[in-house]
Protein backbone atom coordinates (compact mmCIF):
# COMPACT_ATOMS: atom_id res chain seq x y z
CA UNK A 1 0.00 0.00 0.00
CA UNK A 2 0.99 3.58 -0.63
CA UNK A 3 0.16 5.47 2.58
CA UNK A 4 -0.44 9.22 2.35
CA UNK A 5 0.21 11.30 5.48
CA UNK A 6 -2.92 13.42 5.89
CA UNK A 7 -1.95 15.17 9.12
CA UNK A 8 -2.22 14.94 12.89
CA UNK A 9 -5.08 13.02 14.48
CA UNK A 10 -5.70 16.07 16.68
CA UNK A 11 -6.91 17.96 13.57
CA UNK A 12 -10.00 15.74 13.46
CA UNK A 13 -12.33 16.54 16.36
CA UNK A 14 -13.84 13.72 18.41
CA UNK A 15 -17.18 12.72 16.85
CA UNK A 16 -16.28 14.97 13.94
CA UNK A 17 -14.80 14.94 10.46
CA UNK A 18 -12.46 16.63 8.04
CA UNK A 19 -12.68 16.76 4.25
CA UNK A 20 -9.52 15.97 2.28
CA UNK A 21 -9.22 16.94 -1.37
CA UNK A 22 -7.45 14.36 -3.52
CA UNK A 23 -6.78 14.14 -7.24
CA UNK A 24 -9.56 11.54 -7.41
CA UNK A 25 -12.12 13.56 -5.44
CA UNK A 26 -12.89 14.44 -1.84
CA UNK A 27 -12.59 11.97 1.03
CA UNK A 28 -14.11 12.43 4.49
CA UNK A 29 -12.12 11.36 7.54
CA UNK A 30 -14.21 10.62 10.63
CA UNK A 31 -13.06 10.27 14.24
CA UNK A 32 -15.35 8.41 16.63
CA UNK A 33 -15.74 9.00 20.36
CA UNK A 34 -13.54 5.90 20.84
CA UNK A 35 -10.72 7.53 18.80
CA UNK A 36 -11.23 5.27 15.79
CA UNK A 37 -10.66 6.84 12.36
CA UNK A 38 -12.59 5.94 9.21
CA UNK A 39 -12.36 7.25 5.64
CA UNK A 40 -15.24 7.35 3.16
CA UNK A 41 -16.41 9.27 0.15
CA UNK A 42 -17.33 12.80 1.22
CA UNK A 43 -20.79 12.92 -0.36
CA UNK A 44 -24.01 11.05 0.21
CA UNK A 45 -25.21 9.04 -2.81
CA UNK A 46 -28.81 10.18 -2.19
CA UNK A 47 -28.43 13.85 -3.11
CA UNK A 48 -24.74 14.60 -2.69
CA UNK A 49 -25.08 15.75 0.91
CA UNK A 50 -21.80 16.73 2.62
CA UNK A 51 -21.14 13.72 4.83
CA UNK A 52 -18.21 15.47 6.52
CA UNK A 53 -20.80 17.85 8.01
CA UNK A 54 -22.93 14.97 9.29
CA UNK A 55 -23.38 13.52 12.75
CA UNK A 56 -20.91 10.82 13.85
CA UNK A 57 -22.53 8.35 16.25
CA UNK A 58 -20.84 5.10 17.13
CA UNK A 59 -19.43 3.74 13.89
CA UNK A 60 -22.03 5.46 11.72
CA UNK A 61 -22.49 8.80 9.98
CA UNK A 62 -25.83 10.53 9.39
CA UNK A 63 -26.10 12.77 6.34
CA UNK A 64 -27.05 16.31 7.40
CA UNK A 65 -29.47 16.85 4.50
CA UNK A 66 -31.89 13.91 4.60
CA UNK A 67 -30.81 11.82 7.61
CA UNK A 68 -29.55 8.82 5.67
CA UNK A 69 -27.30 6.71 7.93
CA UNK A 70 -24.21 4.85 6.70
CA UNK A 71 -21.85 2.41 8.39
CA UNK A 72 -18.35 3.86 8.56
CA UNK A 73 -16.99 0.30 8.51
CA UNK A 74 -18.74 -1.04 5.40
CA UNK A 75 -20.21 2.05 3.74
CA UNK A 76 -23.63 0.38 3.57
CA UNK A 77 -26.80 2.41 4.14
CA UNK A 78 -28.63 1.47 7.33
CA UNK A 79 -32.33 0.88 7.93
CA UNK A 80 -34.75 1.33 5.03
CA UNK A 81 -32.32 3.37 2.92
CA UNK A 82 -30.61 1.67 0.00
CA UNK A 83 -27.11 2.40 -1.26
CA UNK A 84 -23.54 2.71 -0.11
CA UNK A 85 -20.57 5.03 0.09
CA UNK A 86 -16.97 4.17 -0.77
CA UNK A 87 -14.70 3.33 2.16
CA UNK A 88 -10.91 3.58 2.22
CA UNK A 89 -8.22 2.05 4.40
CA UNK A 90 -6.90 4.47 6.99
CA UNK A 91 -4.63 4.08 10.00
CA UNK A 92 -3.13 6.17 12.75
CA UNK A 93 0.59 5.89 13.35
CA UNK A 94 2.56 8.03 15.82
CA UNK A 95 -0.37 10.43 16.07
CA UNK A 96 -0.55 10.91 12.28
CA UNK A 97 -3.47 9.89 10.05
CA UNK A 98 -2.44 7.86 7.01
CA UNK A 99 -4.76 7.20 4.05
CA UNK A 100 -4.32 4.37 1.53
CA UNK A 101 -3.37 6.14 -1.69
CA UNK A 102 -3.38 2.87 -3.65
CA UNK A 103 -7.13 2.45 -3.07
CA UNK A 104 -7.75 6.03 -4.18
CA UNK A 105 -5.88 5.38 -7.42
CA UNK A 106 -7.98 2.25 -8.07
CA UNK A 107 -11.18 4.21 -7.43
CA UNK A 108 -10.26 6.73 -10.13
CA UNK A 109 -9.69 3.95 -12.68
CA UNK A 110 -13.19 2.52 -12.23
Amino acid sequence: MNWIDIGPLADIPLRGARRVKTAQGCVALFRTAEDEVFATSATCPHRNGPLDEGIVHGRKITCPLHNWVFSLETGEAQGADDGSIATYAVRVENGRVLLDGTALARASAA
